[in-house]
């Protein structure tokens, strides 16, 4: 409704943003320390939006368009966070051992990210591209456990869902314009691409200084020592054991599309066309980067208030249908209407999966205990999305893409499945280790 005030005439980055500051009317919370962290992490949304639409679209796209990677390569760069996924009980481990504020090794971490990028940069070799690419997803995809912990301690129970949505409105909003304005500088002109890894450079280093800025104290010592003692909790923890064996089935299935999705429009092979055109990189950011985005936007403040209040199995499962019939319409439909409800759709369940994804742990770990248990949550996350791309870019070369997707819609029932068995165990509320407790009784 409110895009409907805005002269058509405006370019569309403008209306995202115009959009975002009329959805954005939240009142400022009032603790010191939680206005603090909302006001540096609104800052920090805006790199973040960059640096994804880098991850989703552009990264990828040079390595199809400029360099010609074969798959190993393509599948290297589509995975590459699921290096520092994998890594993160690790990372946490040595953060607590050190005694870093959380916040304080986030921004480390961005930190290598921003000097990856400068190499890139500087280096045009596909080599040094796909390290590069893989070190910096790496970093950023590491700290996950550490900003889960940041907003467990920093952002009220009753309120989370809502502040973290909110700040996710402004990274949204940022991911579709800067994708469609970088779409359209790299359009015809691939051979700036080097420019656009400068920017990510500058905006990942920007990143590090809004999390140095956040308030935060160093994690509770837990008395382990060995690096990766975290997944004791997959053993220990019944529900969160369930939770997570059916995030792998659904996790797999998305991050083998996921990418597919920039495959499906670059390579002529499928023949995706519009006006018997190949599609240009201004097409392919609209479908897989700005239509998803503008539905994220939308609909991310509605998933922020359910996060707070609905039961938690029934909100995934919602999400689950919402991502097969966007799967189904994208790559089977065979259409430009079809490619366009599939934006929609993965765009509408992404927005609640940001959040779900995010914050669930926060339902179920005890408070001193989130980052442990958001980085066994990363490291399942990161064991599916390094074999994930590589199984979906060696299918897709005997299989046709459209029996993957129909793979991926019965992967994503069977983690369905096993969600709906665990509903009693979601109700409204349940934060702070109290669902562990009653499971462990």
């Amino acid at each position: 409704m409110a895009v409907s005030f805005l002269p058509a005439s405006e370019p569309r980055d403008f209306r995202i943003l115009t959009l975002t500051t009329v959805l954005y009317r939240a009142e400022v919370p009032t603790d010191s320390q939680t206005e603090q962290t909302y006001r540096m992490e609104r800052w920090r949304a805006v790199s973040a939006g960059v640096l994804e639409s880098a991850a989703t679209t552009f990264l990828l796209l040079i390595a199809v368009r400029w360099f010609q990677g074969e798959a190993l390569a393509k599948a290297l760069i589509a995975s590459g966070g699921s290096l520092g996924l994998v890594l993160s009980p690790w990372v946490v481990s040595r953060v607590e051992k050190a005694r870093w504020p959380v916040s304080k090794a986030a921004a480390w971490l961005a930190g290598l990210g921003a000097a990856a990028f400068a190499v890139m940069a500087a280096v045009p070799w596909l080599p040094v591209y796909v390290a590069g690419s893989v070190l910096a997803l790496t970093a950023s995809s590491a700290a996950v456990p550490l900003l889960t912990q940041m907003y467990q301690e920093n952002y009220p129970a009753q309120s989370r869902g809502r502040l973290f949505a909110r700040t996710m409105i402004i990274r949204i909003a940022s991911a579709a314009a800067f994708s469609e304005l970088a779409g359209r500088a790299l359009s015809g002109q691939l051979h700036s691409f080097r420019w656009l890894l400068v920017v990510f450079a500058a905006v990942s280093a920007f990143a590090a200084w809004c999390l140095a800025s956040c308030p935060t104290s160093p994690l509770t010592l837990s008395g382990g020592t060995h690096p990766f003692r975290a997944l004791r909790y997959f053993r220990d923890d019944r529900l969160f054991r369930q939770t997570i064996i059916a995030w792998m089935f659904l996790g797999f299935a998305m991050l083998m599309m996921s990418p597919l999705r920039v495959e499906y429009l670059a390579n002529p092979r499928y023949g995706v066309r519009i006006n018997g055109e190949l599609l240009t990189a201004a097409n392919i950011a609209l479908f897989t980067s700005v239509i998803p985005n503008i539905a994220r936007l939308v609909l991310n403040p509605l998933w922020g208030r359910l996060f707070d209040r609905m039961n938690f199995f029934v909100l995934r499962i919602t999400l689950n249908l919402g991502f097969a019939a966007g799967i189904v319409s994208f790559f089977v439909s065979g259409t430009v209407t079809g490619l366009t409800v599939g934006a929609i759709l993965y765009g509408i369940s992404n927005a609640g999966a940001d959040v779900a994804w995010s914050l669930w742990v926060t339902k179920f770990a005890p408070p001193g205990r989130v980052a442990d248990y958001m980085s066994v949550h990363t490291f399942f996350t990161g064991v599916r999305a390094f074999i994930a791309p590589v199984v979906a870019f060696y299918l897709v070369s005997s299989v046709p893409l459209q029996t993957i997707g129909w793979i991926s819609v019965a992967l994503i029932a069977i983690g369905s499945a096993f969600l709906a068995a665990e509903i009693k165990f979601g109700k409204t509320g349940q934060a702070g280790g109290v669902l562990v407790e009653e499971v462990a009784e």
